[in-house]
């Protein structure tokens, strides 16, 4: 991540109404602007906070200096990664984070609040924002929301997707972790009306495969699932050997997946039934789920 950098692109995110500056750096870092984020964490409403720091994007800095916050950093080399970033837009200097904090911090205040840890008022405002804003975007895709907002995806290298796959796909199989938690198998089968039990998530039906390559694989990078197919070895009966996660980097490709897994089980989580979830997952990431021919209540 760049410390300072050269701004090449520029715009607005629209996150339910808010407007967010972002900017591109020439060294492809996708960075937010601090008094935007301010604005959208409702900071500046604090009547303590000076006119100055309301401008700067001072006063979120101050807000993640302190030591309350730095308590909920569990991992200390994760707080380099809430450092701003200095832009430069010709001599102009921007403040700002990259794009994927904002994300990060909000993450943070709920896990704050749901475990009782809100100690201020002000800590309760920037909580509840936080909720607002991460039901109107995904960590997952800030990164496509900054390219068309800014106009780069117009602009970027033509070999850039292809170096955004490699970093998603190993050269090697790792080894084996469970990704695919439970709760995921549980709310499909939830959804479906299906018994639940530990021998049915291990004998589940083949359908599952295909919601779980596109409610998941299908929504990683372009290209992203067809290269696991390729890199992924089968057996004699054509069968694969590995889970497909088993092949993605674990620095990027694993923890996209694993962020993205977060996002649909809770999309299931709050769906009422398997349409409900459907429409809900459209809304969500802009693609139709694909009705298979499978029966609605049973296997």
């Amino acid at each position: 991540m760049s410390q300072t950098g050269k701004i090449t692109h520029e715009g607005e995110l629209d996150l339910n109404g808010i407007m967010l500056p972002c900017y591109v750096l020439e060294d492809g870092t996708r960075v937010l602007s601090s008094r935007g984020m301010q604005n959208s964490l409702k900071l500046v409403d604090v009547t303590t906070v000076s006119d100055t720091a309301k401008l700067t994007g001072a006063a979120l800095t101050r807000f993640m200096g302190t030591k309350w916050f730095k308590s909920l950093i569990v991992n200390t080399n994760k707080l380099e990664h809430f450092k701003p970033i200095g832009c430069y837009k010709g001599n102009q200097r921007i403040n700002g984070y990259e794009a994927v904090m904002l994300a990060d911090f909000c993450d943070v205040m709920l896990d704050a609040r749901n475990n009782g840890l809100i100690e201020k008022e002000r800590q309760a405002v920037v909580a509840a924002q936080c909720e607002i804003l991460i039901r109107a975007f995904a960590k997952v895709g800030i990164i496509a929301l900054v390219d068309e907002a800014t106009g780069y995806q117009y602009t970027r290298e033509k070999n850039e997707l292809q170096k955004i796959l490699k970093a998603y796909v190993s050269e090697e199989i790792l080894n084996w972790q469970k990704t695919f938690h439970d709760s995921f198998y549980r709310e499909i089968f939830r959804l479906r009306k299906w018994n639940f039990t530990a021998n049915d998530i291990k004998q589940r039906p083949s359908i599952v495969g295909k919601y779980t390559n596109q409610f998941v694989y299908e929504m990683l990078p372009p290209g992203v699932l067809q290269k696991l197919k390729q890199v992924t070895p089968k057996n004699a009966n054509g069968n694969y050997i590995y889970k497909f996660h088993q092949s993605l980097t674990p620095e990027t490709g694993r923890e996209h997946l694993r962020n993205h897994l977060i996002s649909v089980t809770t999309i299931m989580s709050i769906a009422r039934n398997w349409q409900e979830f459907l429409d809900l997952f459209a809304r969500k990431f802009g693609q139709t789920a694909i009705d298979f021919d499978d029966p609605v209540d049973g296997k």
